[in-house]
């Protein structure tokens, strides 16, 4: 196992390198939190696919694959299916908007009252998204280096709350770039093809297991449809993902990139169902479907090869951690703490890049705290991850995304939205269980129905918030707080 630690401790070393290297170039608030807007096609589309690919993808599409066969897939690729319908019909618009949280896009759509209530409920999405992330290093580092459950999650957290800390969304491209080139080559080019050859090829794959292990619906219709309607859906409006969209240098990098992203989700998706096929083949009675990656990994794979896909799928973890981390302090920080305080600056004041910076900086190492924290004391992933995804669909898909699409809706019908749509899908978990499908149904109908009647009960949006919207939509409008720009380099022209 020598060569294998040496592989991930040189990983994790490179990690924090590419932190302190990112701090050089973090300067202003918008090279802090959006990479400065400058990101050209491979490095947006490779950290896009990082963002939404974490440890659920990897060791919990894999899992799915064991469990159900090639259905498995569906999961992640409902993701790649969100990510698909986003680049193409919305980020374009959405990069053009220059904000830095979905809930200054509520602001500016609606008229400055919708900012806070949302920025609470996008706040405790990304929170959960960042712990069920950070509980996932438990399962890698202990096949790794067979530690206790809470030294891996201090180890790893620490890890990503360092280079996020340091170099903010600089860090975050350059260190998910890594983990998207360690990702295809452990899991699509060195996982994929040996699982397959140690089952026996697909031949003696399909001979060994039930013919519903190769329905491509045999996971049921309507757990796929559930999958359409938290994952695809949830891509659409996430802060983690629109803080990505923000990095894009133009609409149309964002665009046709995050479609080179979605298509390679959708790869990574099969890969991920056919792996846990394998599995299932060499491993037929693991107590735990989750455990077919780290099993295959550790068990199948020689060494060298074998520190390389756990370094993927610690890369896997990390990627989508790191963006969910900066994801949750943007919020607090710009859509919360802000506003709470009452310290909103008025147009054209300026404390000055260095204060802006040092404040995100300041809500990351928290946000980070809390989060381990939290993933220490809680142990059910899937659940804690359920309740984030529904919250973020149930209280705000609507007032989003009829504010893109329906000039008529007001802000007061948004608001309506918001709040019937959190509480219904709090109290339908509460009463038919957190993983029930029901919360998640009845939430969106009622949050629909709620923003529609009030919108229409309600004054139409003032025409001057509409011609400044537009106007931003169109990309007219310049970022309010924007700082000059350091000189383009390769990461900007990739």
């Amino acid at each position: 196992m020598a060569v294998d630690y040496t592989v991930i401790v040189i990983y994790l070393v490179g990690m924090l390198a590419m932190g302190w290297w990112g701090m050089r170039r973090a300067k202003s608030k918008s090279e802090f939190l959006v990479a400065g807007r400058r990101l050209g096609p491979w490095f947006y589309s490779g950290t896009m696919a990082a963002i939404v690919l974490g440890g659920a993808s990897t060791i919990g599409g894999v899992g799915l694959g064991y469990q159900y066969g090639l259905s498995g897939a569906w999961m992640v690729f409902t993701i790649g299916l969100g990510i698909l319908a986003l680049s193409v019909f919305f980020s374009a618009r959405i990069a053009r908007l220059k904000v830095y949280t979905v809930s200054e896009m509520l602001d500016l759509r609606y008229g400055g009252r919708a900012g806070v209530i949302s920025g609470v409920v996008m706040w405790a999405y990304t929170l959960m998204l960042a712990v069920t992330s950070t509980i996932a290093y438990a399962t890698i580092f202990d096949v790794l280096f067979d530690v206790h459950r809470t030294v891996a999650i201090i180890l790893g957290g620490t890890i990503v709350v360092a280079y996020s800390t340091l170099g903010g969304m600089w860090a975050i491209t350059l260190t998910d770039m890594v983990q998207f080139v360690v990702k295809t080559i452990g899991v699509l080019l060195l996982l994929l093809p040996i699982a397959v050859i140690k089952a026996g090829g697909f031949s003696e794959m399909k001979a060994k297991l039930p013919t519903e292990y190769f329905d491509p619906l045999g996971i049921g219709g309507e757990t796929i449809f559930t999958y359409v309607l938290i994952y695809t859906f949830g891509m659409l409006i996430g802060q983690d993902i629109w803080q990505r969209v923000f990095t894009a240098r133009s609409d149309k990098v964002a665009s046709r990139g995050g479609a080179a992203a979605g298509t390679y989700c959708l790869v990574y998706a099969i890969a991920g169902a056919v792996i846990g096929t394998a599995a299932k083949v060499m491993y037929p009675n693991l107590e735990s479907a989750d455990a077919a990656f780290a099993t295959i990994v550790k068990d199948e794979l020689p060494m060298g090869v074998r520190g390389l896909v756990l370094a993927a799928a610690l890369a896997a973890v990390m990627s989508t951690s790191s963006g969910a981390l900066i994801a949750c302090a943007t919020v607090a920080n710009n859509d919360i703490w802000s506003r709470l305080r009452g310290i909103v600056k008025p147009a054209g004041h300026d404390e000055g890049p260095h204060d802006e910076v040092k404040g995100n900086r300041l809500f990351i190492v928290i946000m980070g705290a809390a989060v381990v924290v939290i993933a220490i004391a809680l142990n059910d992933v899937v659940q804690a991850l359920t309740v984030a995804y529904n919250l973020l669909v149930g209280g705000l898909l609507v007032p989003i995304l009829g504010g893109l699409v329906w000039r008529r809706g007001t802000a007061a019908g948004a608001l309506a939205s918001v709040a019937a749509g959190g509480l219904s899908v709090i109290g339908l978990m509460a009463y038919h269980g957190i993983l029930a499908t029901q919360p998640i149904y009845y939430g969106l109908l009622i949050s629909l129905g709620v923003y529609i009647a009030v919108s229409l009960a309600t004054p139409p949006t003032d025409a001057a918030v509409l011609a400044a919207w537009r106007e931003r939509l169109a990309g007219r409008a310049e970022e309010p707080d924007e700082h000059p720009a350091a000189p383009a380099t390769a990461v900007t022209s990739s």
